[in-house]
């Protein structure tokens, strides 16, 4: 007890020391909790629990890799299950399979598999994409699915026009993919949560064996997996969760606020407990994180501190455009480098959107500064991999008909699109795979008899292959490579396509295989090898031991820590996102995106906008995102220019106050010392005024120079600089309204004005069709329009949208 308890403070060791009932642990950035949670589970596993009956939760295999380590170094020899959400889901389904209409051997869809899926039932359900396409109906499908609305149940809503044609196309989906023996990701958690709902026993027999179960980032949980963690806890209600609402950042793909902020009334017995210090951030960093998230509405209060030296002040930059951004970062990193020791894993770089990085890797290899960019799936998503995975899985289930369009004809065996029309026109026709309609090719009229040939030789390698399965997994690999040809095809192709060297990501594939068959010398299968890649995430390829330079968005940073970071385009329309400014909601989540990215920093922290940015490969002028009227700008260390100047107007201030029509139920302080709040909504008005006191201009500093005069001499000065300073500033704005102004127009299409953009106007986009203006704000290239579309609503910046006036 003394080694897990060492070095905690008061509030961790209450944490660490609870057993029974459910436990709600608010983990703000750098407390600490991922050590909380494992000494937690060696402190139950000290107190007599057995380690089949702890199951802890995660959304990444790096943490739950981390996890693991530390356990093991508090408690050696306890096999504790430690997994993703859908990991722990993928292996129950293998039991109780049968039980939703699959086999023990089903596969995972990757994403592409899923895609080639969705656009095989898209047809079959004969319907146009004209009006939706195939990404966005597989969004809506993927949300009801997180939703736990199955395609029953979406039949019988009454819906808008985009989800109704994904409602005809979401049985025939479901139907192949069962057809297939196969699941995608979505699939993974909406049959366990069926499962755990329509049937008692199955629900009753995990709650009895899985008695101690706790979730890591809980506020980023789903519908799905929230009814999963709730069933398993319902005769043992041990459950204990961890998170902070206030890095929730993944509402786009499903995750629900509202589990963690509603967890005290789902269970009413609850112990919360806060952990509060930060032990990576210096106080500078921690100031200016804590003022943007207070403007936040729907949070749980915390008093975030740190003991940490005070650090140097958060520095807030601007530049003409983005190559001139990326090239005074290159040259920092590398004058760090040169002149204060710093090695190149010290830093870290993050961006909104993956485009934005284009000019950050020019900007390093310039200067010969090593960086990654953190993809995990970029590996698996190669040509080469994709085809020895999809022969793997063609192996293992024999339905898998992505798989095996995938491989019919990978190497070449003459073997051409027709044939594999009419292969699958027969399968599709007789309800069987396509594998067994490829066993029956002498049947099928419509083939020619060297297409019937080549199909039969391909059936007699799959049927070789198939006897080697039960092999390890390197030496199955290697045979499937031999037996194929695949070297001697990937050699030809690479010179046709001028490929560096294809073969040596194969070596990487078989190098995996030997790792998985020494870390699984008596349990090791192919099932568990596709299962285990099948559900690699970014963050896995995330390598905080090789010394490079990190480039990573915003929602892959996450969960890292790194001496010092750089926020690039801390802009409008990109940092809020312009798709995050219909409802608070979304408003509310950009926030704590930029929030998450200043609190990975540990000692250094620049945030940095331009005055104009290169999108798809026009050179467009931007302006600061509101975010930045909303820091402490005493705190900062604001780099004099003056492109600075030029973004910022006395009278015309960031003004992006929240619209009348957003009103969602706010949470306030619900700390125990101000329980009474709780039970009040915080008024629009009280929101606005406080807004009031965010915005800071402390205008220009005064020279050292002048500060040596005489009082009287002083007064006179300052004042003199003061007028001055504010003539320059007015200048300043004219030239940059003006300019925007002129971009604008030059943007939009032809030479409509932006007033034309008016409510009850007839638009026409080059992706969504026609649609009817419903609403309009703001004036001069801030103007805003919600247009409602054939698939639902959306808003653009009128003067930078493909939007064409048509009536």
């Amino acid at each position: 007890m003394d080694a897990i308890l060492k070095d905690l403070t008061d509030a961790q060791a209450s944490a660490v020391t609870h057993i029974d009932g459910p436990l709600l642990i608010l983990a703000g950035p750098g407390s600490g909790k991922t050590r909380v949670v494992t000494h937690r589970i060696a402190n139950l596993l000290k107190h007599g629990v057995q380690p089949w009956q702890i199951a802890a939760l995660t959304f990444t295999n790096k943490a739950a890799d981390e996890m693991r380590s530390r356990v093991q170094k508090l408690a050696p020899q306890q096999d504790v299950w430690m997994g993703t959400f859908h990991r722990f889901c993928a292996q129950r389904l293998r039991r109780y399979a049968p039980m939703v209409g699959l086999s023990e051997n089903y596969s995972i869809y990757d994403t592409s598999d899923s895609k080639q899926a969705m656009k095989r039932a898209i047809a079959a359900a004969g319907i146009s994409t004209s009006h939706a396409s195939p990404e966005q109906i597989a969004s809506t499908i993927s949300s009801a699915k997180n939703r736990l609305v199955t395609p029953e149940m979406m039949e019988g809503q009454a819906l808008r026009h985009g989800d109704a044609i994904a409602a005809k196309v979401y049985p025939v989906y479901q139907k192949q993919l069962l057809t297939a023996n196969a699941v995608d990701f979505d699939d993974l958690l909406l049959h366990i949560a069926i499962l755990l709902r329509e049937n008692p026993e199955v629900r009753a027999e995990l709650d009895a064996k899985l008695k101690y179960i706790m979730v890591d980032e809980y506020q980023d949980t789903n519908l799905a997996q929230y009814a999963i963690v709730r069933a398993l806890s319902i005769d043992h209600p041990n459950l204990s969760v961890t998170g902070d609402p206030d890095q929730s950042i993944y509402g786009w793909r499903g995750a629900d606020l509202n589990n963690i902020l509603d967890f005290e009334k789902d269970y009413p017995d609850v112990t919360t407990v806060r952990l509060e210090q930060n032990y990576r951030s210096t106080p500078n960093i921690l100031r200016v994180a804590d003022q943007l998230i207070r403007h936040n509405r729907r949070r749980k209060q915390k008093g975030l501190f740190t003991d940490n030296e005070e650090g140097e002040q958060v520095v807030l930059r601007f530049f003409e455009d983005g190559y001139k951004e990326a090239d005074s970062i290159a040259s920092e990193i590398a004058n760090a480098m040169a002149t204060e020791g710093m090695r190149p894993r010290d830093f870290a770089i993050f961006v909104r959107m993956n485009a934005l990085t284009r000019s950050l890797e020019h900007a390093l290899r310039n200067s010969a500064i090593p960086y990654q960019i953190v993809n995990g799936l970029a590996f698996y998503q190669r040509k080469e991999i994709k085809d020895l995975l999809a022969y793997l899985n063609l192996i293992n289930n024999p339905s898998h008909d992505v798989a095996l369009q995938r491989v019919i004809n990978t190497p070449t065996r003459g073997i051409g699109a027709t044939t594999i029309t009419r292969l699958r026109d027969y399968a599709d026709s007789n309800g069987i795979p396509l594998l067994e309609a490829a066993r029956r090719a002498d049947e099928i009229d419509t083939l020619a008899k060297r297409a019937k040939a080549m199909i039969w030789k391909f059936v007699q390698i799959y049927d070789r292959l198939v006897k080697k399965s039960t092999a390890p997994l390197e030496d199955l690999l290697r045979f499937l490579i031999e037996e194929t040809h695949y070297e001697d095809y990937l050699e030809k192709t690479a010179v046709e396509q001028q490929d560096s060297n294809p073969m040596a990501n194969v070596d990487e594939l078989v190098t995996a295989a030997v790792e998985f068959d020494r870390q699984h010398p008596d349990d090791g299968s192919l099932e568990a090898f596709l299962e285990q890649v099948a559900l690699v995430s970014d963050m896995d390829a995330f390598e905080d031991s090789t010394d490079r330079v990190t480039l990573m968005t915003l929602h892959a940073a996450k969960g890292l820590e790194f001496p010092r970071v750089y926020v690039i385009g801390v802009e409008d329309d990109l940092l809020p996102h312009a798709r995050s400014k219909e409802t608070e909601a979304q408003f509310e989540e950009e926030r704590r995106l930029l929030f998450v990215g200043i609190t990975r920093a540990m000692q250094w922290l620049q945030l940095s906008c331009c005055k104009r940015r290169t999108v798809r490969g026009d050179m467009r002028p931007v302006i600061p995102s509101p975010f930045l009227n909303e820091l402490p700008m005493d705190e900062l260390r604001r780099v004099e220019s003056a492109v600075e100047r030029d973004f910022f107007d006395e009278e015309d201030d960031l003004d992006q106050s929240y619209p009348d029509s957003w009103d969602l139920p706010d949470v306030t302080d619900d700390s125990p010392a101000n329980d009474s709040a709780n039970d009040s909504n915080t008024s629009d008005d009280s929101i606005a005024s406080d807004d009031s006191d965010f915005v800071h201009d402390p205008g220009p500093s005064i020279d050292d120079e002048v500060c040596q005069l005489p009082d009287d001499d002083l007064r006179d000065a300052k004042q003199a600089q003061k007028r001055a300073a504010k003539s320059a500033k007015a200048k300043a704005a004219a030239a940059i309204k003006s300019e925007l102004k002129t971009g604008a127009a030059m943007l939009t299409s032809g030479s409509t004005p932006l007033t034309a953009y008016r409510e009850g106007a007839v638009v026409r986009h080059a992706d969504y069709g026609e649609g009817l203006i419903i609403s309009v704000t703001g004036r001069g290239p801030k103007r805003m329009a919600k247009v409602a579309f054939s698939d639902g609503e959306h808003s653009f910046r009128v003067a930078f949208a493909p939007l064409e006036v048509v009536g």
